[in-house]
């Protein structure tokens, strides 16, 4: 394929915005019948993982009726980019498009879907496929977000609490306590969308031997347990046991004193 030379030559004008699902299209092969499937929406809300790989369809027009195709893709903070197959010469464009992990997923006079792989957070926004053809204009869009899984810990906290975290996920996570205790739970925004989740809870001491947190993600659930040991709980047992070390240093200290203090009445 060659690149063409004019852009304006891939300008379509869409008059009709036609619904479709994101079905491949359909070969040459199979007749010049354009197979339409009526959709729902024009737009299409997607959430793909972080790291992996998505491919996006154009509406499923036949290919031998097929214009023009052109991408337009407009991620956040960045140019639009636009990429074009003219079918009539057998060329394609592209215009402000140098992120490489966007890409025809194979020539697109056989498939004009989008290959986007690996993921990441950056390629949020919009994706959208408008198809020229001889029964009309087409078009699908993608709102396409990225879903990243938060890293759970488990550990103790400060004066006896428990503390649970799923760190950097992205929406925020969920988290509950099993069995449920005295909680507090904060958020705390990191930017693009990541969130960290941190709950801290104490329950009664000698009330409970094990508790487990669970974290609930669009991603995956995750669950993590700690085997609590007498006293963890209990602050007041914290306290009574940095009180009865300074007694027992006082009274040692005290001895040594009265003992001083005699064995200097005696010389």
């Amino acid at each position: 394929m060659h690149t063409l030379g004019r852009t304006s030559a891939l300008r379509v004008l869409i008059s009709v915005n036609v619904l479709v699902s994101a079905s491949p299209y359909s070969s040459p092969a199979e007749g010049n019948q354009s197979k339409l499937i009526p959709p729902a929406e024009d737009n299409t809300s997607l959430s793909v993982l972080v790291d992996t790989k998505v491919v996006l369809a154009c509406p499923p027009v036949s290919l031998e009726n097929v214009l023009i195709i052109r991408w337009d893709i407009n991620l956040r903070g960045k140019p639009s980019c636009s990429r074009a197959y003219r079918r009539d010469n057998n060329e394609t464009s592209e215009r402000n498009c140098t992120d490489e992990r966007i890409s025809w997923e194979s020539r697109p006079d056989l498939n004009p879907a989008l290959q986007i792989g690996p993921v990441a957070t950056t390629h949020e926004g919009y994706y959208r496929c408008e198809v020229a053809a001889q029964e009309g204009n087409f078009g699908l869009g993608y709102h396409l977000q990225v879903s990243v899984p938060p890293e759970v810990t488990l550990f103790r906290g400060s004066n006896g609490s428990i503390v649970c975290r799923a760190a950097a996920g992205k929406p925020a996570a969920q988290i509950s306590w099993t069995p449920p205790g005295d909680c507090h739970t904060v958020e705390q925004q990191l930017g693009n969308g990541a969130v960290t989740v941190q709950s801290t809870c104490q329950w009664e001491d000698g009330q409970v031997s094990n508790v487990s947190c669970s974290v609930s993600h669009v991603t995956g659930n995750k669950s993590l347990s700690l085997e609590l040991k007498p006293g963890d709980q209990s602050p007041l047992n914290f306290i009574i046991c940095i009180i009865s070390s300074i007694l027992v240093i006082l009274v040692i200290v005290g001895s040594i004193w009265l003992w001083k203090i005699s064995c200097c009445r005696k010389c």
